[in-house]
This record gives structure tokens, C-alpha cells and sequence, in this order.
């Protein structure tokens, strides 16, 4: 007697998973190179490329090597880089007058790539923490971190940006209202074309080790930042301060960290609907590096579903330290 099966669903999900071809063709989310930010690190010096050990295949550059790293970028389609500069310890002040200076190399860069490339968006760091002798991205008084006396250079520090040619700014100092400051000065000295992409959503992470490592800040660094980074436990503060920027004149918004705050960037999309990215930063970078390192994980596979993720969570772009690797893998 022949057993008796049960009729088999009429929807099999596997159908359309059977070939690449029905995979791409029926694939919900994309990522392309228009969707991502270079972020790069720039030093004093001439012809130097100095590798941060604690992040494999990224090096600080001198000013003419970023040009370099800019007219690369344009030749693969990457629509931005991010400028960060490295700061010794012994470059660095209490009064954090470098963060303003039309001519630290920081500023340099950004005249230099918009003169190479003009067409590639230049975006830029706004705080205090790469020039401060205490690490922090505001100013300390008495042990606090102050809010307003920070606002203020920030002001001058974002003018100076916008005077040597930057396209987009990005305050990621997290003080309070800092946004409407930066964006009436803007106005105000005729940048009124000058976007701001907030880093409205930067919480006080243990993932940013080795970027603190790549611009010189852990020597300096007293103490920590969850006076004025927000508490991984909180959600809901962070919509407030999503909502607050947008309101303060921030065009753009960015969560950071990326990965362990993928719930953040969906919800943020959702809520504001404005355009939306996230920071893979140097922790979530070198760990992806260390394991492909060790034989643990595909490299080239985790490196993409990576990128991929913040798409599917609503990003319209990310800032990776992969944007290269990632460009010419997209092209190939």
C-alpha cells in the first residue's frame, strides 16, 4: 500500500531562489556606488601614506596623497569623501584655535580636491576632539564638557570649511543646537547652498576605538563622552534629536554607529522620511577585518551583506571604510 502524502503548498519560496538570475530579479533591496561615503584620513607632510595598525588597508594620508584618494574615488563613481585630520598630541591646545585655522591641513585638503575634482562632494567633520588636548569634541571647563561656549567654535569651525570650498558638513560633536547655529551662520556668510548631514543619532559607543587611534585622539582622550553621546539604551531620545536637528536646518541626518543600531536607522527613516545614513565605523570595520584576517569569515561576502544591511534598513547611503573595495566589486 502506497503512503498517503499531504498535497504540497501550492507557493513554494524556493522557486524564486533557484538561479542568480531570478535572485537579482526578484532582490528587494540594492546597493550601489551612488550610495556610498569614503571616509579618509588626512595628516600634515608631503608625500605620506601611514597605516593605521589598527585598521587594516586605511592609512593616513598627507594633503597631496588625499588627492590622490579624491581623483580615485571620482574614477570609481563614489560620489563623496569624508575628511578627518590626525592631530599629534603635541599639535593639539585648550582653546582649540587649529579647528578654525583657514590653514590647517584639514582645509587644505578640501581647496586642493575641489581644484582636482571638482565634482566630487567634499564633506567634512565638525568637532573639536581631533584639535582639543583633552580629546573631547567640546571644550572642558572644570571637568564639564560646556555646551554653548562649544556651539561657538563650532560656528567658526564650520565657516572655515565652507570658505575652503566644502560641500556638505557634519557636525558630529553631539552639543545642542549646534545645528541652528552652524546653519544661521551659513546663511548668514552667503553658503546658503552648504549642506549639513547631522550626526543627529551618535551614540556613546565602544566602537570607535580605532578611529580614535586613526586621528590621534585616544592619547588624549579624559575620561568618556556619555555626557553629551546618547545612552545605547535609548531609542526614543534619539528620534528627539533626529527631529531637533531637522528642525534646527540639517538636510541630511546619519546614525552612528551602523550595525549594532540598524533598529535606529529603520526607525528613523520611517519616522522623518528625510534622507538617512549611517556610519560603519572603524570598530565594525576592523572586526570584519580581523575575522576575514584570521580565516574566520569570508572577507569580500561579509564585507557586502554588511553594506547591504543598511540598506535594507532604510539607509540612502553609508559611510564605509570599504567605499573603494566595495565600488570596484559593484563595477566588476
Amino acid at each position: 500500500m502506497r503512503p498517503v502524502h499531504a498535497p504540497f503548498p501550492i507557493t513554494r519560496l524556493r522557486r524564486t531562489r533557484q538561479n542568480a538570475a531570478i535572485r537579482d530579479l526578484v532582490a528587494e533591496t540594492t546597493l550601489s556606488v551612488g550610495d556610498l561615503i569614503w571616509p579618509v584620513f588626512v595628516r600634515e607632510g608631503e608625500a605620506i601614506e601611514e597605516p593605521v595598525p589598527s585598521m587594516p588597508g586605511v592609512s593616513r594620508r598627507s594633503v597631496d596623497k588625499i588627492v590622490d584618494v579624491a581623483k580615485e574615488a571620482a574614477d570609481l563613481g563614489i560620489p563623496a569623501i569624508c575628511i578627518f585630520p590626525y592631530t599629534a598630541l603635541e599639535e593639539r591646545t585648550e582653546d582649540c584655535a587649529g579647528a578654525w585655522d583657514p590653514e590647517n591641513h584639514a582645509n587644505r585638503a578640501i581647496r586642493a580636491i575641489k581644484a582636482a575634482v571638482p565634482e566630487l562632494l567634499v564633506m567634512t567633520d565638525v568637532a573639536l576632539d581631533t584639535y582639543n588636548i583633552n580629546g573631547h569634541d567640546g571644550f572642558v571647563v572644570d571637568g564639564e564638557i560646556v555646551n554653548d561656549q562649544t556651539n561657538e567654535a563650532l560656528v567658526k569651525m564650520a565657516l572655515a570649511q565652507a570658505d575652503a570650498g566644502a560641500d556638505i558638513i557634519g557636525p558630529s560633536d553631539m552639543m545642542d543646537g549646534r545645528i541652528g547655529a552652524i546653519r544661521q551662520a551659513l546663511e548668514g556668510a552667503g553658503h546658503q547652498n552648504v549642506m549639513i548631514l547631522s550626526y543627529a543619532a551618535k551614540y556613546a559607543s565602544a566602537f570607535y576605538g580605532p578611529f580614535r587611534d586613526a586621528v590621534g585622539a585616544s592619547a588624549a582622550l579624559t575620561g568618556d563622552k556619555k555626557t553629551y553621546q546618547i545612552n545605547p539604551a535609548n531609542s526614543d531620545e534619539a528620534i528627539r534629536c533626529v527631529a531637533r536637528d531637522l528642525e534646527e536646518g540639517a538636510d541630511m541626518v546619519m546614525v552612528k554607529p551602523g550595525m549594532p543600531y540598524l533598529d535606529m536607522c529603520r526607525r528613523v527613516k520611517d519616522a522623518f522620511g528625510a534622507p538617512t545614513y549611517a556610519y560603519q565605523v572603524s570598530g565594525e570595520y576592523a572586526m570584519i577585518m580581523a575575522a576575514a584576517q584570521n580565516g574566520w569569515i569570508d572577507e569580500d561576502r561579509a564585507m557586502m551583506e554588511s553594506l547591504m544591511a543598511f540598506k535594507r534598513a532604510g539607509c540612502d547611503g553609508v559611510l564605509s571604510y570599504f567605499a573603494p573595495r566595495v565600488a570596484r566589486a559593484l563595477s566588476g
